[in-house]
């Protein structure tokens, strides 16, 4: 079953009880925070560990979760040592998540040096592997997105391969990889059991095809019906997050957003 959740990136500004009222309002059942960007809902490593509980209560109060938890680490660098220092990070943002009851964690990969791949994906797992244990203790799931250098599903598949761990798996975000020309019947084929969360945002592209801007769902040229079909048809349990980056303090219209959005998804996934 596919359920809807929202970043916290849709809504920067606003608190976790004025979050909670507006997934209430439009059916998100899913929040998923974006650390250090400074959202006032302050889901931070700094959170004291009643906070955290304070937190989790509060949204199984409302039969809501905390879906993912989306951080901006990276491990494609060649520095061993900066790897290890990601993965100490990766380690605390585990706890956070457990402490949450938060099932699944966002990473990336990063810039991609001028390496074979294939060495890199090597040692990319190998900076990741030694949390996993804690990962699994902790009932989260490491997922590698989509992203930055790392939008093809064939080069995330090849980490979660490498590390073959039941607590490391796939983000798709549905517009990146079709930003790199895969139709999503080549993606779902290519990694589609290995995908435990989903990004999604509709973009439409310049005149000369050279930018791509984020608009309302349906304005764009992002196919979200197929692959939430093909997941749907596979028996994916998972959330379809909006990400819609808005920037603190920018006075964004977050609510027309999460309307919208919920509605065209709602029917998408009917």
């Amino acid at each position: 079953m596919i359920r809807l959740a929202t970043m916290s990136s849709v809504c920067p500004d606003w608190t976790i009880e004025e979050t909670i009222a507006s997934m209430k309002r439009h059916g998100y059942a899913g929040y998923e925070p974006r650390v250090e960007w400074g959202h006032r809902a302050g889901i931070e490593l700094t959170l004291a560990p009643a906070e955290r509980a304070a937190l989790r209560k509060r949204f199984q109060e409302e039969d809501l979760v905390f879906c993912c938890l989306a951080t901006g680490l990276k491990f494609a660098m060649q520095d061993p040592s900066e790897r290890a220092r990601q993965r100490e990070a990766l380690r605390r943002y585990i706890d956070l998540a457990g402490d949450l009851g938060c099932e699944r964690l966002r990473i990336f990969g990063g810039a991609i040096p001028g390496s074979e791949l294939s060495g890199v994906v090597r040692y990319v797992a190998e900076a990741i592997r030694p949390v996993l244990a804690d990962a699994q203790s902790r009932k989260v799931r490491v997922l590698l997105e989509t992203h930055d250098d790392w939008c093809r599903s064939a080069q995330v598949r090849a980490v979660v391969r490498e590390l073959n761990h039941p607590a490391f798996g796939a983000l798709w975000d549905l517009m990146h990889t079709q930003r790199f020309l895969e139709t999503p019947e080549e993606s779902f084929a290519t990694f589609g059991t290995y995908v435990g969360h989903l990004h999604v945002h509709d973009g439409r592209y310049s005149a000369d095809r050279l930018t791509l801007e984020t608009v309302a769902l349906g304005e764009g040229v992002i196919d979200h019906a197929g692959p939430l079909r093909l997941l749907q048809q596979a028996g994916f349990d998972g959330f379809a997050s909006l990400e819609v980056i808005h920037k603190v303090g920018a006075n964004a219209p977050a609510e027309a957003v999460l309307k919208q959005y919920a509605d065209g998804l709602k029917k998408m996934v009917r």
